[in-house]
């Protein structure tokens, strides 16, 4: 009888402790902290929000990092919830008093964990929004399809191509990165050979492995076409990376940029940078963690002349 009376205790106990875990308060951040975009240059931001929404305060919170950070396009992972995307965009505008927000999520993954665009209206035009690879062949590839905005900012023609390559460590996983990679080299490559490129995503793996074992090899070798904005952050322990848990730490979160911008990213004002938003938000790492993602968001910016 004893045993069974500290079994049930046991349990209630458990449950308490489920509860206080999902009970988690809303956490400050100093949002003026995360300013990024500016009306003089163009930016763009990867970010991978796990499972969104995963936490009841999730879209509120990430509308506010969003709009404080105020990028003109935001390229999104795991957005597993499309009435939670709706509420995350409706947010944006009630946010934000200058600009006028919209969005885009595609439907294909099977376990709903899908890519999305968010977007400044009134600054970018989008021509179009569409998947690549689609065809069942390509799912070793890309269990996420890539999806491409075409766009004009300025009178300038950009393309940008959101992706989620596959997750996990393990020799196949390597390899379905590896044919991931070289599968969108041979699309810009075919399809918009003299175009303003932007490659963005959770790609999942590191720039620094050696040899073979780097999956990016075939984009790193053709310097004259393609360049990695994060390659000085991510060849650098001590940076700012992407996905900063002790564990599996490492940046895996990249932007990549074909030739026609270099010199636009050789310009005084243009740069990448990972937005640290843990730093300013209380609770630091652990409180992102629990009330939005484990990613932190990559940027781009670029003063085009």
């Amino acid at each position: 009888m004893q045993k069974r009376y500290f079994l049930i205790l046991l349990l209630v106990f458990s449950l308490n402790l489920v509860g206080q875990e999902f009970e988690i308060d809303k956490p400050l951040i100093q949002l003026d902290s995360l300013r990024f975009g500016e009306d003089e240059t163009f930016e763009v931001i990867s970010w991978n929000i796990q499972n969104f929404p995963k936490h009841e305060h999730t879209v509120e919170l990430s509308a506010e990092i969003i709009n404080a950070i105020s990028p003109d396009i935001i390229a999104l992972q795991e957005i597993q919830s499309h009435s939670a995307f709706v509420d995350l965009v409706i947010n944006l505008n009630l946010l934000d008093e200058i600009n006028v927000w919209d969005g885009y999520r595609a439907f294909s993954d099977e376990w709903e964990l899908d890519l999305a665009y968010v977007f400044k209206k009134n600054v970018i035009e989008v021509i179009n929004i569409f998947e690549i690879y689609e065809e069942e062949e390509y799912d070793y590839a890309f269990p996420r399809r890539p999806l491409v905005m075409e766009l004009i900012y300025n009178d300038e023609e950009l393309v940008i191509i959101n992706n989620h390559f596959k997750a996990m460590q393990g020799k196949e996983n390597e390899l379905r990165r590896k044919e991931a990679v070289k599968n969108l080299k041979t699309y810009v490559e075919s399809e918009y050979d003299l175009a303003n490129i932007i490659i963005v995503g959770d790609l999942n793996d590191h720039l620094t492995d050696t040899g073979n074992d780097n999956v990016f090899l075939e984009i790193l070798e053709d310097n004259e076409n393609f360049k990695f904005a994060d390659f000085d952050v991510a060849v650098d322990s001590t940076a700012n990376w992407s996905y900063p848990y002790w564990k599996y730490r490492g940046h895996i979160d990249h932007i990549i940029i074909s030739n026609e911008l270099f010199d636009e990213f050789e310009q005084e004002g243009s740069y990448y940078r990972t937005i640290v938003i843990d730093k300013y938000m209380e609770g630091g790492e652990d409180r992102r963690y629990q009330t939005v993602t484990d990613h932190r968001p990559v940027g781009l910016k670029l003063k085009f002349k």
